[in-house]
This record gives structure tokens, C-alpha cells and sequence, in this order.
């Protein structure tokens, strides 16, 4: 497959001129736009609308907290807060088994019953009656969601080339903020259905979105799409053009041994890779999980603190797909991770600083929540779409998306115990975590950067040294 390297700073002319020829040139018949378009409909619609449910299903506690959950309950303490966090447990712990699973039993299997099953665990959380119940459906819709998000990623980095991921990573990375948005909009009305049936209104936005998350998953059974070597969808034409633009074929499906994962872990990019992520995580979960709390501290009913939660999501969306497209047009994921990060320390420096002036207050919590959803895709994508260099497609990224996103979302934990009631209304404590953790976050992306420097560099130097054999533009970098 030709590559490039897309750290050297070359036009995105010349790099592209040098990374299409085989396919196009291979199968002229095949309308390669046009097979674009057919991809992007086909694949990450379905993928979105899941991940809307997903979300949607495990952050709405937090709007259920700020009705009469906690006293009909009788939460105390730093229960609502272990509430939040035994979600994390099953949810780091499956996730490179769930990739492994995904892999042997079919995508549209396995998704499609990850999602039907945690929409009965939602449904149940409707009909909670103690902190010990709702702990148990909090732990296993923990285990049902484990697979989803890597499970997602895992796919759509086989259907697409490196220059061209990132838009559709970040379409799909969407759907938290669609989730969190919608969310915020659903549950102020749902708040107005507080006795209908004898039950309150907490109950009916776990046990409506419950059951619109089980139709979703029968509908996903028939509409997401597995690996290209198995799309029904495509001709065997169109099939072979796919795998052959995306450098994929099928002896390359590598089973994940015991060997693969330690060789994995040996590498230390692949740590810092998880660093940078699980640093970006912990403002995301705690926008997710305490923007509503926050922003009711700032005055707000409970109707204007949901919508309220809104126009920050807003802004996060629209710096989400600028970034996304100004990336790929350069073929850079460092800078715009670096300005995500940036973004984040400023509107925390700004929460530490300011309490009494509502309208500075909730423009940091907006530079916060667009920072934060901003970064979050470009990470995913740049050390991703890194994980394919040694030849072993499937086991490294098998392993390498699910590490991510486990690892990453353990910083979901740390999250949920930062803003504690009684720290209210400053949280000082959960925003110095955050800015330490983003501040961690920039020193494992400068790292990481200068890791994939050096190797690039190295293999330049090989390419250079090496008579005869393949040239520089058969060899495949790390992009920057």
C-alpha cells in the first residue's frame, strides 16, 4: 500500500498523488466518490444512532438527580457518587474482551445485543426501590455498553483511509454530544410527566428511553455493517477496492494471543496513548455528569438548568467538525488536540477564579465542554489510525481501541467522586483535578508526539540507507 508521511509537513496535493494510485488505477470501473458516499451512508448512521442511545442511557442519571431521585431513594452521602462510578467497573474491565467477542461472533451480532440488553437494564432502572437496586442496574448497563463505543471505532477504522478519517470519527464521536444535548432537552420535558401512572418523573425518562434503546437494537441487527470482506452491501468489486484503498486483507486477521497483548503493552506510545485520552476523559464525564448540577448552582430552575445544559454542546459540536475537517485537510491531529487542551485549562482557570459572576462562569463551562468534546475524537483517531504499522491489522487494533477507550475511561472514575455535594458551589476540588488531569494530558501528547517523531525518523534513515528494495513511498509513517 503506498503511504506517506504525515508528520513531514508535505502539500496535501503531493500526498495525495502518492497514496491513491493502487486502487484507483487497479479498478477503474469503480466510482471511487460515489463508493465513498455509499460507505459513509451505510455505515455510520447506524453506528451514531447507537451510540446517541448508549449515552443517552448512561449519563441521564445525572438529570434524574436533579429531580426527586436522590429522596426517593434516600441517597446520603457519596452514594449518588458510587452510583456513578460502579457503571466504570464492568465498563473498563470488558472492553478488549467485548472487542475479541465482536470480532468472532460479527459486528450486527454483537452490537445489536449489546444494545438490546442494556436497554432492558435501563428499563429496569425505572423500577428501582433502593440504592442497592439501582447500583445493580448501574453495574450491569455497565457491562452491556462495554463493547459499543471500541466496538465502533474498531469498524469504522477499516473502512476508511488515514486522511480521511477523521471527519467520520468525529460524525460519529457526535452522537456524546447529540446524547448530551438531547438529553439536557428531553429531560426538562420529561420533567412535566412527574405522576402520571403513580410514578415520578426520574422514572419515566429511564423507562421511555429503555424502551426506544431496545427497538433501536432490532433495527441494528439488520443495519450495521461488519468488516468490508463481509459487507452484503457491496460487490465483490466493490469489495475488493475497499480493502485495497485501506491497505486490508484478509489474511491479515491475526487472533489475539497472550504474546500480541504483551508485546502490546511493551510499547510505551500505546501508554501514553492511553494517558492523553484518560486525561481528556475526566472534564468530558464531568460536563456528562455534573453540568446540571453545576449550572443549577448558578440559580437556574430545574427546567432551565436542563436546557441550559444545552447551548455549551452546542458550541463543543461546531468546533468539533471544524477541527474535524480542518485536520484532515492537514493531515495533523497534534495542533488541534493541543488547542482542545488549551481551551479547557483557560475556562477551568476561569471556574478556580471567578464565582460570583454568572455570565463568565458559564462562557468557562462552554470553553470547557468545547475543548474537552473537541480533543476527545482527534485522540481517538490519531493513535488509532497509528496502530496499523506492523502488519497485524486486526489483533493491534483489536487490542489498541479497546485499551484506549477502557483506559481512558477510567478517568470516568475519578470524575464521578471530583464534585462532591459539599463542595458546592465552587468545586474547587473538581476543578483542580481536571486541570491537573488536562495538564498531565499535554505533557503524554508532547511524548507521544516525539516518540512517533523518532520512529518516523528512523525509518526514513533506514529507507535512505537501504539499496534496492522498496522505496520511500511504499513505507508507512506515524502520522503527527
Amino acid at each position: 500500500m503506498y503511504t506517506t508521511d504525515y508528520g513531514s509537513g508535505e502539500s496535501h496535493e503531493s500526498a495525495a498523488r502518492e497514496t491513491m494510485p493502487t486502487a484507483a488505477q487497479s479498478f477503474p470501473s469503480i466510482d471511487e466518490k460515489a463508493l465513498l458516499r455509499k460507505i459513509d451512508f451505510r455505515v455510520i448512521p447506524i453506528l451514531f444512532i447507537i451510540y446517541v442511545a448508549a449515552f443517552l442511557d448512561r449519563v441521564n442519571i445525572s438529570n434524574a438527580l436533579t429531580m426527586n431521585m436522590p429522596s426517593e431513594l434516600h441517597l446520603v452521602g457519596q452514594q449518588r457518587n458510587i452510583a456513578l462510578t460502579i457503571f466504570f467497573v464492568p465498563y473498563v474491565l470488558f472492553e478488549i474482551p467485548s472487542n475479541i467477542l465482536l470480532k468472532r461472533f460479527s459486528p450486527h451480532v454483537w452490537l445489536s445485543g449489546c444494545i438490546f440488553a442494556f436497554g432492558i437494564v435501563m428499563l429496569c432502572q425505572g423500577f428501582v426501590k433502593s440504592y442497592s437496586g439501582l447500583l445493580a442496574t448501574r453495574f450491569f448497563l455497565g457491562l452491556a455498553e462495554a463493547g459499543v463505543f471500541p466496538g465502533s471505532f474498531y469498524i469504522l477504522s477499516f473502512w476508511y483511509k488515514r486522511e480521511e478519517s477523521q471527519r467520520r470519527f468525529t460524525v460519529f464521536w457526535c452522537s456524546v454530544l447529540a446524547a448530551t444535548a438531547f438529553g439536557g432537552l428531553l429531560a426538562s420535558a420529561i420533567a412535566k410527566m412527574d405522576g402520571i401512572h403513580g410514578l415520578s418523573n426520574w422514572r419515566w425518562i429511564f423507562i421511555l428511553e429503555g424502551m426506544v434503546t431496545m427497538l433501536i437494537a432490532i433495527a441494528a441487527f439488520f443495519l450495521i455493517s461488519d468488516f468490508p470482506q463481509e459487507a452484503r452491501w457491496l460487490t465483490d468489486e466493490e469489495r475488493k477496492f475497499v480493502m485495497a484503498r485501506v491497505g486490508a486483507n484478509e489474511e491479515q486477521g491475526g487472533a489475539v494471543t497472550s504474546g500480541s497483548i504483551l508485546a502490546f503493552f511493551m510499547d510505551i506510545k500505546n501508554i501514553m496513548g492511553g494517558i492523553i485520552y484518560f486525561a481528556v476523559i475526566i472534564p468530558i464525564y464531568s460536563f456528562a455528569y455534573f453540568a446540571p448540577t453545576i449550572i443549577k448552582t448558578l440559580g437556574y430552575s430545574t427546567v432551565q438548568t436542563q436546557l441550559h445544559t444545552v447551548p455549551p454542546v452546542a458550541a463543543a459540536l461546531a468546533l468539533c467538525l471544524i477541527t474535524a475537517y480542518a485536520s484532515d485537510y492537514t493531515r495533523l491531529r497534534l495542533p488541534f488536540v493541543f488547542l482542545g487542551t488549551m481551551l479547557i485549562i483557560t475556562g477551568l482557570a476561569i471556574l478556580l477564579t471567578v464565582h460570583h459572576t454568572f455570565s463568565v462562569q458559564y462562557l468557562a463551562i462552554c470553553l470547557v465542554a468545547m475543548g474537552a468534546f473537541s480533543a476527545g475524537p482527534i485522540i481517538i483517531c490519531w493513535y488509532v489510525m497509528n496502530l496499523n504499522l506492523s502488519g497485524n491489522n486486526h489483533a493491534e487494533r483489536t487490542i489498541g481501541t479497546a485499551w484506549i477507550i477502557s483506559f481512558g475511561n477510567t478517568g470516568g472514575i475519578v470524575a464521578t467522586f471530583s464534585f462532591l455535594v459539599k463542595d458546592a458551589p465552587k468545586y474547587r476540588t473538581g476543578y483542580s483535578i481536571c486541570m491537573g488531569a488536562t495538564c498531565a494530558g499535554v505533557l503524554a501528547m508532547l511524548a507521544y508526539a516525539a516518540l512517533v517523531s523518532r520512529e518516523n525518523r528512523a525509518m526514513r534513515n533506514a529507507v535512505k540507507a537501504r539499496e534496492g528494495g522498496l522505496g520511500e513511498k511504499d513505507v508507512r509513517y506515524y502520522s503527527l
